[in-house]
């Protein structure tokens, strides 16, 4: 049997047989075969700097456990430990250690057996042994001691995401704080507010910022509270939830060592045979990440929508000149930082889509499309920061209103008739609408032709603290909360 063995390779063995793995690399036979069998995608596991940080201290957390319980020695459990450590200290430093495709098959088997291979080499190497001496230090029987796949890689992929949410968390509030300080730099520009697109009543520019700034701080509430969720962890559970190979006691043991080592206020699953088959929590997360990018979308064509023009569109604010617009038409500019958020809420989207179909696609004991559910929610999560942070440093912050722009449509505006409407009543308002619409006259040109009201009575009317009502943007007190 050919097994492709040079100078430059080691042999390992597996239940299919024997192969030729680089000499110098950190994973084995497993990871080798996964990268033959898994040429989907252009991105790799090693790029998941959290997942593998994660996978780490679940696998530090099961050796300091299989040594309390003396299933490892003290010096193989410190060599994984010390290994482990490198990993969760630098990930990045590891990157080509786990070259395999972020999609396969397999529920994450070889992600975990490339975990398993790294950190038994990383632990070899540390006592003096060559990488591949497994009968010292063996990537199933000592690194996955008392673990499954189907324990590891769904308690792995909730700390990777839990991890995840903080960078985008931190993105997320630094936009509501350019939004707030926004609408507090446009306390004070009357514009006319729409409905269906069509004239409705006037309202500040301020309030429509501030309220963009509210639509973001719900969903950050919102993903907060769906965060905690992932802090339930079946690990422990081994291959179906009930345990299997495991001393009595362990899973509640390597639970309190994970949550030592995280620093997260892990629990232990209600019920381990429902927890490793369930993917219910990545239902409930993506969904409010899919809240999220509709909430951005809805901003974006609001900016799109109020930045239209120069000459024939709203033309109610500026955003900031960032390219030229096209190929062929002279002196256009795009919106094209709200365009490109469009496009990655679409696929945010489209990602959930993709997670609710994988979580229901498990059957009996275990779901094996877990990764695809990871790749999809670190696709979401990752577009989302960066969407989020461009928008914000290349959009919202460099934003002008064109005040007299927005002053001049308020007031030939036939809209404002409903702050005559306690005056005049609703049918009269009705007639001096229409006849405004069809003469093209103003509110105030009709109202004294037909000598209904007097100039100052429409000036007390139309006065900014009128038009814009009695409910006021507390913008500096919103401020200090954002920040």
């Amino acid at each position: 049997m050919n097994t492709g063995h040079t100078e430059t390779t080691r042999i390992e063995k597996d239940l299919l047989g024997a192969k030729g793995v680089p000499i110098n690399s950190y994973y084995g036979i497993h990871t080798l075969r996964a990268l033959e069998n898994f040429k989907i995608s252009t991105h790799t596991v090693g790029e998941q700097s959290l997942f593998i940080r994660a996978l780490a201290q679940v696998k530090k957390a099961s050796a300091q456990t299989n040594l309390q319980f003396d299933k490892i020695s003290n010096e193989i459990s410190q060599a994984i430990q010390a290994a482990c450590d490198q990993l969760i200290e630098n990930p990045e430093q590891w990157k080509d250690a786990f070259p395999s495709d972020v999609f396969q098959g397999g529920a994450g088997t070889s992600i975990n057996m490339n975990a398993n291979e790294v950190i038994a080499n990383i632990a070899l190497e540390s006592l003096g042994y060559a990488k591949g001496r497994y009968d010292i230090i063996h990537p199933n029987d000592d690194v996955n001691k008392s673990q499954s796949t189907n324990d590891v890689y769904p308690t792995a992929l909730r700390l990777a995401t839990y991890y995840s949410l903080d960078v985008l968390f931190e993105k997320i509030n630094h936009l509501i704080h350019s939004l707030i300080i926004k609408s507090t730099e446009f306390n004070f520009v009357l514009k006319m507010g729409r409905t269906q697109l069509q004239d409705a009543v006037p309202m500040t520019l301020g309030q429509e910022f501030h309220a963009f700034a509210t639509l973001l701080k719900e969903d950050v509430r919102l993903i907060q509270r769906t965060r905690e969720l992932l802090l339930e962890i079946n690990l422990g559970a081994t291959a179906i939830g009930t345990g299997v190979n495991t001393p009595h006691g362990y899973a509640a043991q390597v639970s309190e060592s994970l949550k030592l080592i995280t620093g997260l206020d892990l629990i232990g699953a209600e019920d381990y045979v429902e927890a490793t088959s369930d993917c219910g929590v990545f239902i409930i997360l993506s969904s409010t990440l899919k809240r999220l990018a509709v909430k951005l979308s809805k901003i974006c064509n609001d900016l799109r929508l109020l930045s239209s023009g120069p000459r024939t569109g709203l033309w109610e604010i500026r955003l900031p000149e960032l390219q030229a617009g096209s190929s062929i038409m002279p002196a256009k500019v795009n919106p094209v930082i709200p365009e490109v958020v469009n496009q990655i809420a679409f696929k945010v989207i489209g990602n959930d889509l993709t997670i609710t179909f994988a979580a229901e696609a498990g059957q009996l004991q275990l779901n094996v499309m877990e990764p695809v559910i990871a790749v999809s929610l670190n696709e979401s999560i990752e577009l989302l920061i960066n969407g989020i942070q461009t928008l914000d440093e290349k959009c919202i912050q460099g934003i002008v209103a064109n005040e007299k722009t927005c002053f001049d449509a308020v007031m030939r505006s036939v809209g404002i008739i409903t702050l005559l409407d306690p005056i005049l009543g609703h049918s009269k308002c009705d007639e001096i609408g229409k006849q405004c619409i069809a003469e093209n006259k103003t509110i105030q040109e009709v109202v004294l032709e037909q000598g209904l009201l007097t100039q100052a009575q429409l000036d007390e009317i139309f006065s900014f603290e009128n038009m814009i009502s009695e409910i006021s943007v507390q913008s500096n007190d919103a401020i200090g909360k954002a920040g």
